[in-house]
């Protein structure tokens, strides 16, 4: 389709809404924005910036994404601290937390702060705001992690830095801490032109089924997410056995590899093994993804999130706008985006997610208002301009805090 620009999405959003976010630009035009990860390959950090990034410099705000590589040492205490935050039981010692110091000093000397305004992701990069007194700065803290019931050591250092920053952006107000500096809530979006969201033919959802050996002929159950502890795989597979009695239908359980996470092959080899020799259960490891991702929810009856813990989940947006029926578990960002009933169907336990699952596939007419109402919701609330939008107006306030903003 070429370079996607701010008015491609006017068929989405309207002409109003993409005057509105010009007017906000233009309040906005005399800053730099730097935005810094610790990766830029994968995730969905990086999909959201990847069409972020480029949407605020053409509407002539400098817009700027530097990806720091973290020492291999400190990505693994990251990822101990990062499974913390998200209530994991975890160890940890007095050198690590000492380590951490010492190898972010390393990360200081490999950033170079050029933003006006600094939004800062990722766990293994928080301290460089102690950046900040080499230029003239507002930051941001961005945390895209269920904060809801961190674990306290790690909680109690990491707020050390964290208040530091002068806003924190969280993805639901359930992850609210107390801190003392303001909290936001600037929940995560999609891309609809992306190749995760764009619409397939029906020649390229065909050769995606064949490539991993998936059937048209039963009813697709799937459930797309990382593979680890959190995602409630097991309890997936417990639903679909459940549904199998009395509904021949076959689960498709998929992700990419994941880049640097050790659980992945401990999480794979216990599925595998609860799978046992069920030729309707398809464990995939995709990569790339993308359009793998996609095809296999167009072609889905119904889409699963089953998630034991879980941030906002984007893949439950992605499925909401392929207008399909999703069954979500009460947890995390889930129910902003899905009212029960209306917009989807969430559930507490397997027996709830496979009693949901089997009204959609006895029921066509449930299946398509889900995914009818699903996909206006993401339009709404979920897309790109949106997140864009809600952006421009935290600057503002980081600029003009206490004063009123309007748009005329």
């Amino acid at each position: 389709m070429g370079t996607i620009t701010i008015g491609h999405y006017e068929k989405f959003i309207g002409r109003n809404a993409v005057d509105e976010l010009k007017i906000l630009a233009s309040r906005l035009k005399t800053s730099t924005i730097q935005f810094i990860t610790t990766t830029e390959q994968s995730g969905s950090i990086a999909e959201t910036l990847s069409r972020i990034v480029p949407l605020l410099n053409e509407l002539g705000i400098k817009a700027l994404w530097e990806a720091i590589e973290p020492d291999h040492d400190l990505t693994a205490i990251a990822k101990v601290f990062h499974d913390g935050l998200r209530g994991s039981a975890v160890h940890t010692t007095t050198d690590m937390f000492q380590k951490f110091m010492a190898l972010d000093d390393d990360m200081m000397r490999k950033a170079s702060i050029k933003g006006d305004i600094v939004l800062m992701y990722d766990v293994p990069a928080l301290a460089l705001v102690h950046k900040r007194h080499e230029h003239e700065s507002k930051w941001v803290w961005n945390c895209h992690l269920d904060l809801s019931k961190p674990d306290p050591e790690i909680w109690h250092f990491l707020k050390g830095f964290i208040e530091e920053y002068d806003t924190a952006c969280l993805v639901a107000p359930a992850f609210f801490q107390k801190i003392q500096i303001p909290q936001f809530f600037i929940p995560p979006s999609i891309d609809p032109f992306s190749e995760k969201n764009r619409p397939l033919s029906q020649t390229e959802i065909t050769t995606v089924l064949k490539k991993y050996g998936l059937s048209r002929k039963k009813p697709m159950i799937v459930q797309i997410g990382r593979f680890d502890h959190f995602k409630g795989h097991e309890g997936v597979i417990e639903a679909y056995r459940m549904v199998k009695r009395y509904n021949d239908c076959q689960l498709v359980l998929a992700s990419g590899k994941g880049k640097g996470d050790p659980d992945v092959d401990e999480v794979l080899g216990e599925l595998r093994e609860k799978a046992g020799d069920d030729p309707d259960i398809h464990i995939l490891v995709m990569d790339p993804a993308d359009i793998d991702v996609n095809a296999l929810q167009q072609n889905a009856a119904v889409i699963v999130q089953k998630s034991v813990k879980e941030g906002f989940a984007l893949t439950v947006t992605e499925a909401l706008w392929k207008a399909k029926p999703v069954v979500a578990s009460l947890v995390g960002g889930m129910p902003l985006q899905i009212t029960h009933n209306y917009s989807g169907l969430l559930c507490r336990t397997d027996v709830g997610c496979a009693t949901n699952i089997r009204r959609v596939l006895n029921n066509p007419g449930l299946a398509k208002k889900l995914g009818r109402n699903g996909r206006e919701a993401v339009k709404k609330n979920f897309l790109s301009t949106r997140q864009l939008k809600d952006y421009m107006l935290l600057f503002l306030y980081l600029y003009y805090p206490g004063e009123v903003i309007s748009l005329y």
